[in-house]
């Protein structure tokens, strides 16, 4: 099975606001760059974003490790909270909808395809590509502001 790293980031100006977000997708010596923006997001929606449209380019199985400064994207698989809310019929431990719910069962059948771990990185510190996926998604934003 193929090795892929993926690299994601989200940002927004505002919160909600104009929001973009980077990823960046690593095979062996190849690397791919990719962004996006929309007028009015959140965060949290980018942050989902970066991670679903780096799983979507993936053309068959791979054992794929997704490096995320976002603890809303790495806790809710490594804590087990997206189980929860599956098994809950995507309520949370309150009984409420879980927000982003789209984009969350959306990721998770993407993660059924893949063998995914979710690794977290501090945001804005030293990391190359944490910092460039930053970098992409903060042009992207200022593409459509």
């Amino acid at each position: 099975m193929k090795k892929v790293i993926i690299y994601t980031d989200g940002a927004c100006s505002g919160n909600p606001g104009p929001g973009g977000w980077g990823t960046i997708l690593m095979y062996k010596s190849e690397k791919k760059e990719i962004y996006g923006a929309e007028k009015e997001t959140t965060n949290n929606i980018m942050e989902l974003t970066a991670v679903i449209e780096g799983l979507k380019l993936l053309k068959q199985p791979c054992e794929v490790e997704i490096y995320s400064d976002s603890a809303y994207v790495v806790n809710a698989f490594n804590q087990g909270w997206i189980y929860n809310w599956l098994k809950k019929g995507w309520k949370t431990a309150d009984k409420k909808d879980v927000k982003n719910k789209e984009l969350w069962v959306e990721l998770y059948n993407l993660t059924k395809i893949h063998t995914v771990t979710f690794i977290k990185v501090k945001g804005h510190s030293d990391n190359e590509y944490n910092n460039r996926c930053d970098e992409l998604a903060r042009n992207a934003i200022s593409t459509i502001s």
